[in-house]
C-alpha cells in the first residue's frame, strides 16, 4: 500500500478578507473532490488572508499512479483556478 502525500501552497492576490479567501479555497476543494478520487483539505494558513495551504491524499497500491494522480491534480488546480496562484508544492510517497 501507497500513500501519495501532496502539499501545495496557493496565493491568492485579490483577497481583501477571509471571507474572501474561504470562497475560493472552499470553492477549489469541492471541485477536486468531484473531479479525482482524493481526500483535499486546508491544513495550514488559515488566518492569512493571501495564503492557503492545501493538504491531498490519495491511496495506491501502485506508486507511479499515485504520484501521477497527484501531479493531475496539482495541474488542474493550476489550469482551471485563474484566482489563485500554486507557489509550491511538494509530493511525497510513504
Amino acid at each position: 500500500m501507497v500513500i501519495g502525500v501532496c502539499t501545495l501552497e496557493l496565493d491568492i492576490p485579490a483577497s481583501q478578507s477571509l471571507k474572501d479567501k474561504r470562497r475560493v479555497v472552499k470553492s477549489l476543494i469541492a471541485r477536486v473532490r468531484q473531479s479525482f478520487n482524493v481526500s483535499i483539505a486546508e491544513v495550514d494558513s488559515h488566518d492569512s488572508w493571501q495564503r492557503a495551504t492545501i493538504g491531498i491524499v490519495c491511496v495506491s497500491s501502485d506508486e507511479k499512479y499515485a504520484h501521477g494522480l497527484l501531479e493531475k491534480v496539482v495541474d488542474n488546480i493550476e489550469r482551471s483556478r485563474l484566482d489563485a496562484v500554486i507557489a509550491d508544492y511538494s509530493i511525497e510517497m510513504w
